[in-house]
């Protein structure tokens, strides 16, 4: 009996040890510095969108795709967006998967879940982190005032236009076979110019 208890006991401290080391790995994470490196991939209502930057034709109004999408109430927007993330405490960063929201003005656009392991090595240690994004974004668009804002940082002639993205990240930890959620969200706002797309 008492060889049970002890082994009980051991399972028990191993497991907690366990929890601790996630636990600091996570408030590590928390403390890391976050920039937005670019988007690839980025596809509106199946026109992809870097590509038609890039050919200094880009016209969100009059693509024929859009209007059928938005009069369908299905507008896809599909993409990747590279977090890097960099480290400078002096321990390990490190979550096993997260929750994610993506904003704009304070509007919900896309959400999701990313389930890899992410390390950032200590003392100035980063690493790219690739976002996927794959969301209807009709009920985004519809707010007139959304659409004006939106068009705005997309106009060819305002390269310098900004806006804030927000991405709101939230960690699990593990415990044996289970996943705990961190208690609240990391919070990230940054200002993006239409650069980010080019």
């Amino acid at each position: 009996m008492k060889n049970v208890i002890y082994l009980f006991l051991l399972a028990f401290f191993v497991s907690s040890c366990g929890v601790n080391k996630q636990f600091k790995q996570t408030k590590a994470f928390e403390k890391c510095k976050y920039e937005i490196r670019s988007a690839d991939s980025l596809y509106l209502a199946n026109v992809n969108v870097l590509e038609t930057f890039k050919s200094g034709n880009f016209d969100i109004v009059k693509s024929p795709r859009l209007v059928l999408a938005l009069l369908r109430k299905n507008v896809p927007l599909e993409g990747n967006i590279n977090l890097e993330i960099k480290n400078p405490t002096p321990d390990l960063a490190a979550i096993r998967q997260f929750e994610y929201k993506l904003l704009i003005k304070d509007q919900e656009i896309a959400n999701g879940f990313v389930d890899q392991t992410i390390n950032v090595p200590p003392n100035g240690g980063q690493t790219v982190v690739p976002i996927k994004i794959s969301s209807n974004i009709y009920g985004f668009l519809s707010d007139s005032g959304t659409q004006r804002a939106i068009l705005d940082f997309l106009d060819s002639n305002s390269s310098s236009k900004k806006s804030v993205l927000t991405i709101k990240i939230r960690p699990t930890i593990g415990l044996g076979n289970k996943a705990i959620k961190f208690p609240g969200y990391i919070t990230i706002n940054k200002e993006i110019t239409r650069s980010i797309l080019l």
